[in-house]
């Protein structure tokens, strides 16, 4: 007597809970009853398959065990090659350099410096964060 249709919501949960191994009993679980790790996916899937051109992530990985990092990963990879934008946030040097096409990294709401997501440098990047300016950036947003 309603405007859902409560079997395609389940369906779409069922679909949703193997695509990103959610680890629920079923649709019918609440969130609220997931581990964190788990919670964090259920995010992930509501997020990447609603069809946003643009995807804000912010420490997409924070207290998820390693192989969900991974399929984390892996889906991000996806979401990108599917032509989609990501601005990802992370504090773990690993995860943006596997990631990131480039690196921007911010001091007291100033981008210090840019750097290439496969030419990640922990000492380069570490001055960054801590307020030193990276004389090449600095010569070209000064242009």
């Amino acid at each position: 007597a309603g405007m859902l249709n409560w079997n395609a919501i389940n369906q779409n949960a069922e679909t949703l809970i193997k695509s990103f191994d959610i680890r629920a009993r079923g649709a019918g679980d609440a969130v609220k009853r997931l581990s964190g790790g788990n919670i964090q996916k259920v995010v992930l899937a509501r997020e990447f398959t609603n069809g946003a051109d643009f995807l804000l992530i912010d420490q997409p990985t924070r207290g998820v065990d390693i192989g969900a990092q991974e399929a984390i990963h892996d889906e991000i990879m996806r979401q990108r090659a599917a032509g989609r934008a990501i601005l990802l946030i992370s504090v773990q040097l690993d995860e943006l350099a596997a990631l990131a096409d480039r690196i921007l990294v911010m001091f007291n709401g100033r981008i210090m410096g840019e750097v290439a997501g496969d030419e990640a440098d922990e000492e380069r990047i570490g001055m960054m964060m801590a307020g030193v300016a990276v004389p090449e950036f600095a010569a070209e947003t000064a242009s």
